[in-house]
């Protein structure tokens, strides 16, 4: 379970979230939108321990995040960041393999290998395994950064904006594989992300977490708290839901 307590943030004495408190349990895809500056990545890093909370408390499944030793926070939280940055040098297989770090600190086992040969399956990357990154396509690189992340095998991914940039094709294909890996079962994982596409919070999302200027408007599951009337008060204009051959479309009003 992922806990926020009354929690704020504050930068160079700016506030950016506002008493924040929110909770909700394993499984499915937790969509956190809301227009540009809501704090929507700041509530991510605060959940993944990165950005201690001015005030309040952050808890994933009982670990207070702000207090925690980093491993500690690895082992239950990946985070995948806007801004990764790594050599164009690595090979798919090489930036996979970072993910396993916190396991085995540069010394991998059979069970680190595994993890990694897992990954590169689950997430379609075997063909490209040996490829350097610098000769991937955008969707593909992307790909295999959620890869890198899965692979850490924590029970929380948390991904921001990892659709950036990317074409609607590789978009759906990256949010096809994060809905089928949060689905109930053995291996099933949960996510975290931020997410600009109403479009894809609307077909994918189980849950959703809406801010404005720093603060919790609503949070609850999809079908109840994404509706036409709270998505065009959280972005200023006019916004509907409507059902396209069975499935929620955004549209403007």
């Amino acid at each position: 379970m992922i806990e926020l307590n009354a929690v704020s943030v504050e930068k160079s004495g700016a506030p950016i979230l506002n008493d924040i408190s929110l909770s909700f349990g394993q499984g499915g895809i937790t969509a956190l939108i809301g227009p540009n500056g809501a704090g929507k990545s700041t509530l991510l890093h605060a959940i993944a321990g990165l950005v201690a909370p001015t005030c309040g408390t952050v808890r994933v499944e009982g670990l207070d995040m702000a207090r925690a030793r980093p491993p500690e926070r690895a082992r239950h939280v990946a985070l995948l960041a806007q801004d990764e940055r790594v050599t164009a040098r690595l090979t798919v297989r090489d930036l996979v393999g970072f993910g396993r770090w916190s396991h085995h600190h540069g010394r991998p086992r059979d069970a680190d290998r595994r993890m990694v040969r897992d990954a590169l399956d689950i997430f379609d990357l075997n063909p490209l395994a040996e490829r350097r990154l610098d000769a991937l396509s955008g969707g593909q690189r992307q790909r295999a950064f959620v890869a890198m992340a899965w692979a850490q095998e924590t029970p929380w991914l948390l991904l921001d904006e990892p659709l950036s940039a990317l074409d609607p094709r590789h978009a759906r294909d990256i949010m096809d594989r994060l809905h089928a890996l949060t689905r109930p079962g053995p291996a099933q994982r949960s996510v975290v992300i931020v997410l600009h596409d109403l479009g894809v919070a609307a077909r994918y999302a189980d849950r959703i977490v809406a801010l404005k200027d720093g603060r919790l408007v609503t949070s609850g599951p999809r079908v109840l708290a994404m509706t036409g009337g709270m998505l065009s008060d959280l972005f200023g204009t006019g916004l509907a839901l409507e059902r396209i051959k069975g499935r929620d479309v955004v549209v403007p009003v």
